[in-house]
Parts: C-alpha cells; sequence; structure tokens
C-alpha cells in the first residue's frame, strides 16, 4: 500500500467525525423507509389474499378450488421470500459498511504506523545527535585540561546521518558553550 498521507488521515477522521453527527437521524431515515415499504408489501399480499378469499365461494368445481389453494400457497412462499429478501439485504448493507469502514481504519493503521516509524527515526537522530554532542564536550574538556587549544578535535557524525539527513545539517561547532 501507498503511504497514507497527513491529508487523507485528516479526510477520514472529518468524515466520521460527521457521520458520527448525523449518524442518529440516518438510522431513524432509513429505518422508516424500511418499515414503509414492508407494510405496503404487507398490505398487498393482504390484499392478493383477501382476493382469494372472495374468489373462493364462486368457484364450484375442484380445479378451481385447488387453484385457489395453490395461489395461496404461492402467496405465503412469496411472503416467506420478501421476508428473507429483506434480512439479506439488511446484512447484505452491513457487510458493505464494513468493508468501507475496514478500509477507512485500514488507512488511519497506516498511518499511525507511518507517524511511529516516522517518530523513531526522529527519536534515533535525537539520541545520535545527543551521543555526539557530549562526546564532543568531553573531547574539548580532554584538550582543555591538555592545553592542548591548538588542535581542536572534532567530531564528525556516523554515516547514517550524513546521509539521510540532508534537510536537517547541524554543525556542533555553532551549539553554544552554555547548552554544552
Amino acid at each position: 500500500l501507498p503511504p497514507i498521507s497527513q491529508a487523507a488521515f485528516a479526510h477520514l477522521a472529518l468524515a466520521f467525525r460527521c457521520d458520527m453527527f448525523t449518524l442518529q437521524q440516518r438510522v431513524q431515515v432509513e429505518k422508516r423507509a424500511r418499515d414503509a415499504a414492508e407494510e405496503n408489501i404487507q398490505e398487498e399480499l393482504g390484499q392478493c389474499r383477501a382476493a382469494l378469499e372472495r374468489l373462493g365461494p364462486s368457484c364450484a368445481n375442484v380445479g378451481c378450488k385447488e387453484m385457489l389453494e395453490q395461489l395461496q400457497h404461492n402467496l405465503a412462499v412469496l411472503s416467506a421470500a420478501v421476508a428473507r429478501a429483506t434480512s439479506a439485504a439488511e446484512k447484505l448493507g452491513a457487510v458493505h459498511q464494513e468493508a468501507r469502514m475496514s478500509r477507512a481504519a485500514e488507512v488511519m493503521v497506516q498511518h499511525v504506523e507511518n507517524l511511529k516509524r516516522h517518530h523513531m527515526r526522529e527519536h534515533a537522530e535525537l539520541e545520535e545527535m545527543k551521543r555526539l554532542i557530549q562526546q564532543n564536550s568531553r573531547n574539548r574538556q580532554l584538550a582543555e585540561t591538555q592545553g592542548d587549544e591548538k588542535q581542536p578535535v572534532r567530531c564528525s557524525p556516523p554515516a547514517p546521518l550524513l546521509q539521510g539527513s540532508a534537510r536537517r545539517r547541524v554543525s556542533i561547532a555553532v551549539i553554544p558553550k552554555q547548552l554544552l
């Protein structure tokens, strides 16, 4: 995966906050819409059942009555199928939401990992600079005690710091003596 930028993380964080702000209202709206759709389907099925009940007395022959019974059975099957379809639609919606949230969580976790790596790199550089400053201080004290002020002792940063930190150059010679 490509590194996640601060902007992508901020965008997701804002989206989460907005979602949380409107979540309760959206849940209520969707629940009302689902309930209305289920009521409409049940009403239509009820009207079909009522029509079949009205047709029952008018059917005198056995074939017609068998057909009415078959239609009533088909309505019962249809009613059960509608219930299963509603349940499956809710599960599908939940899985889609989980997939979206999983990707968002993955982006956020990756951003945190990037921040940790950056922090560790910065911490290592800081510790190395502290070590160099202490070493330089000891070398100056040693030089002062020996009275050899004509040949200053120089410390150079290790090779990884010279290669990897072109954006930050610190000269130990410019660090004030008060800090040392």
